[in-house]
């Protein structure tokens, strides 16, 4: 998962129980319930959430800057875990998660790129599933075409499903989608604050390519590349 020991280490061994901050029961409606996706291992738990109890709203807040260059360090698996339970974690026993969503309906989905592969965020449960790659990372920081995106440790990817939505709310569905996905991403440069790291949201990118190098499902579009890592200076 772009951790010290690989991504290839996804299969973390801890047992999250259902219940606990982060990790409670479904989710809302989304694809991860049939299974993993095409190409991916079958999700596994990650770490429980664990590195953003020390830090205060009032101090991330005001210490939040967008970071543009990075050293080489790779993400921690609980640095990982932290920033995806804070895009979009489970936080109630009801589904409801750390970003609010038109109707409970999610239509979001995060990944993590990293040299290793793709880790795609199962909510439910508090999980992740995993594609290795050797060329992917390479592609995602083409597609976004910014030094940030390819000098970055770990970049994440927010998409969204515009179908999730649509039966509800018609054509509102895509400016509902955008505004959750602005939440999300708020959450997680926040958290990433909180644990000593810097990132940069970005919205332009070859939509595309950036699909193609994730192999998105149809229906799926991305909405956000954010670049995170250790700050460089």
């Amino acid at each position: 998962m772009g951790a010290r020991r690989g991504i290839a280490a996804a299969a973390v061994a801890c047992v999250i129980a259902l219940g606990s901050t982060g990790c409670t029961s479904s989710a809302g409606p989304s694809p991860e319930a049939s299974g993993p996706r095409p190409g991916y291992t079958v999700a596994t738990a990650l770490p429980e959430p664990s590195g953003l109890a020390e830090a205060t709203l009032a101090d991330v807040l005001a210490q939040r800057r967008s970071a543009r260059e990075f050293t080489a360090e790779p993400l921690t698996d609980q640095q990982v875990s932290d920033l995806l339970w804070a895009a979009q974690g489970v936080t109630s026993e009801r589904g409801g998660r750390t970003a609010p969503s038109a109707g409970a309906l999610y239509p979001l989905e995060v990944y993590v790129v990293t040299d290793d592969g793709v880790l795609h965020y199962v909510p439910d449960g508090h999980r992740a599933e995993l594609r290795e790659s050797a060329t992917v990372r390479t592609a995602v920081g083409d597609a976004v075409g910014q030094d940030s995106a390819k000098s970055a440790p770990a970049v994440v990817v927010i998409t969204g499903v515009p179908g999730r939505l649509e039966p509800k709310y018609g054509g509102r569905a895509e400016r509902y989608l955008l505004l959750e996905a602005g939440h999300a991403a708020q959450n997680l440069v926040l958290a990433a604050t909180a644990l000593g790291l810097g990132g940069v949201t970005i919205g332009a990118f070859a939509d595309d390519a950036m699909a193609r190098a994730l192999e998105l499902p149809a229906g799926e579009q991305v909405v956000y590349a954010i670049p995170v890592g250790e700050p460089a200076g």
